[in-house]
């Protein structure tokens, strides 16, 4: 027995004797000592991004998983953990810009760094199963893929308005805009039309929602957060007439409160809406407005603490039920993602719409009341935009109505009318796919100038990057001679 602990010496020893006898390599079908099959276990950690170092962060997460795997393997269990690195992304582009270094020799660099510094650890890590996710091995089942899904209609491609960073030169997601600007670049974000691949989770919005019910034990916080990700809403989608170039058109709107649709003293319309976008043909303030508002991101929690603007059209729909003029406003707080792009205004009973209409003199009609309170068109009370203990006011047949009522009531007459009906709606949107500029998974599509995007044919996987490119930070590599 020795004197001392040499914990360097005691490691090397036994790290050593473990490699020798390759301990870690999972099997697929492993015997206890009664000749009977081992139940199996997969524990995958979070696969490290191969920034080239490690940092304390890594080695408490993948120590809680070795604890996990040793446990488990004591308990009987045949346990699998593999190890791999997450090493397609814009850091690893941007990283190859300032350096003048092609990003898959920057990326390789670094991975062989990290697999240096983790090896001493002594992690249970099974590393014949290594995945590098920036290899053609690995990237061709993620093409694959999404070829099944474009075959079931889940992948499918449109043109829709993103946060651009025009210094990155490359869509953000919501998450990565920080107060309106790039997370990595700090640039003020634009928005932009730009066509991409998305995949349309929307189409299991419902399922997602049920199957919240399965997560027992989980956090309820957890539970509430995911339910308010999927956002279902129960409501009216409406339509305001209006005759524009000699034509009959209808303004569209998505509204979870028709009970109030007798308070509308305005609509408002996002920059990026047609509407706008005819309007401003002949108005170059109108313009001015909307290259403004192309400043700013698409994020819904962005546009509800942001300083309200807009500009009045000079435009007026009809109002579906009475056909009183009902002037049209662009406004920056409007979101061309959210449901059509347009918002009917009724500032008596939705607090950004009140905002909105005192800042610019817009009138406030009470529609809604509720018993022993008084209403003040100067100052917002949280009672004005309740549905529960209120009721209909100055409202004409649906006087009286609570908020279940009038909303059944106003769909029933929307409908008979053609211009309305009752629609379930989510917050949740389909999943952009194509946000790398170029070190990522190519999307397996031939761009033909005749028939236009045609899938690779899966005999032909993997679609392979180049990995010899230097980017230069102008844009995509791929598409310079």
């Amino acid at each position: 027995m020795r004197e001392t602990y040499d914990p360097a010496e005691v490691e090397s020893v036994q790290q050593a004797h473990w490699r020798a006898k390759d301990i870690y390599r999972a099997v697929e079908h492993a015997l206890d000592a009664n000749g009977n099959e081992k139940p199996k276990f997969y524990v995958c950690p979070m696969l490290p991004y191969p920034s080239g170092k490690l940092h304390m962060g890594h080695v408490r997460n993948y120590t809680l998983n070795d604890v996990l795997y040793r446990y488990l393997r004591m308990r009987g269990m045949n346990v699998m953990t593999p190890m791999g690195w997450d090493s397609f992304g814009l850091p690893a582009e941007n990283a190859a810009i300032a350096k003048k270094v092609a990003p898959a020799k920057w990326t390789y660099a670094n991975i062989a760094d990290m697999k240096a510094q983790m090896e001493p650890l002594g992690l249970a890590f099974d590393w014949s199963r290594e995945v590098t996710t920036c290899k053609p091995d690995y990237y061709r089942w993620n093409q694959w893929m999404f070829l099944k899904m474009l075959e079931k209609g889940v992948a499918y491609r449109k043109t829709q308005t993103v946060n651009w960073d025009p210094v990155d030169h490359t869509v953000l997601a919501n998450e990565q805009v920080i107060e309106g600007r790039g997370w990595r670049s700090g640039a003020i974000v634009e928005k932009r039309e730009i066509p991409g691949y998305y995949l349309g989770i929307t189409q299991y919005a419902e399922e997602l929602l049920k199957d919240l019910d399965q997560l027992q034990g989980w956090p309820e916080q957890v539970r509430r957060m995911q339910e308010h990700w999927i956002g279902k809403s129960y409501g009216v989608n409406l339509a305001f007439p209006y005759e524009l170039d000699g034509e009959k058109k209808q303004l569209r709107v998505y509204t979870t409160r028709p009970d109030t649709i007798m308070g509308v003293t305005f609509a408002a319309i996002a920059a990026e809406h047609p509407l706008a976008l005819r309007l401003a043909k002949d108005k170059p303030e109108l313009q001015a407005f909307i290259d403004e508002c192309r400043k700013g991101s698409v994020s819904e929690a962005d546009m509800a603490t942001m300083e309200k603007k807009g500009v009045p059209t000079g435009f007026c729909v009809k109002h579906p039920l009475t056909g009183a003029d009902v002037p049209v406003w662009i406004g920056n707080y409007v979101l061309m993602t959210y449901g059509e792009g347009a918002v009917m205004g009724v500032p008596a009973h939705d607090e950004r719409d009140f905002a909105f209409a005192l800042k610019y003199g817009l009138p406030i009609k009470q529609v809604i009341g509720k018993k022993g309170e008084v209403f003040d068109d100067k100052v917002w009370h949280e009672w004005y935009g309740e549905k529960e203990g209120t009721f209909c006011v100055n409202s004409g047949k649906y006087d009286g109505m609570d908020s279940e009522q009038a909303r059944e009531a106003v769909a029933k007459d929307l409908e008979a009318l053609g211009l309305g009906k009752l629609q379930v709606q989510y917050r949740l949107r389909d999943w952009s796919i194509s946000r790398q500029r170029y070190w990522g998974t190519p999307i397996p599509m031939i761009n033909c100038p005749h028939c236009g995007p045609v899938p690779v044919p899966e005999k032909d996987l993997p679609v392979i990057l180049p990995e010899d490119l230097i980017p230069d930070g102008s844009g995509n590599p791929l598409n310079q001679d």
